[in-house]
């Protein structure tokens, strides 16, 4: 799924950014539309390092009305999680993994796409 272009580099660093704005980013560059080599079936060569995730500007109100969710598939299978309580119980890395996730499309590529993200504290 990759092509003959050399792994490239991409940091960013999250100190002082919003959430959004950070995963928006991130995204982008993992779909490879900053390049002019883009092909939407393809996996873009590139690793995105996002560095001082813990340094992230969330308000407090965000915290208390950002919303994940996860299903089991069963009956009554819904957990419904805040970022606030999210970020206290797995840090910020899981809160700016699935928002990532969420912004790339539901399809074969996703996961590979992911694998290419790297988040460090």
């Amino acid at each position: 799924m990759h092509t003959d272009t050399p792994q490239t580099e991409y940091t960013i660093d999250a100190k002082g950014k919003r959430l959004g704005r950070v995963a928006s980013e991130a995204a982008s560059v993992l779909l490879g539309k900053h390049s002019p080599a883009f092909e939407k079936h393809t996996v873009f060569p590139v690793t995105v390092t996002i560095t001082n995730a813990r340094l992230l500007d969330v308000s407090e109100k965000k915290r208390m009305q950002e919303v994940y969710k996860t299903y089991s598939g069963y009956p009554g299978g819904q957990r419904v999680e805040t970022l606030g309580h999210l970020a206290d119980r797995r840090g910020y890395q899981e809160a700016l993994t699935r928002t990532i996730a969420g912004m790339l499309p539901r399809n074969k590529l996703r996961k590979l796409r992911m694998q290419n993200l790297v988040i460090s504290d």
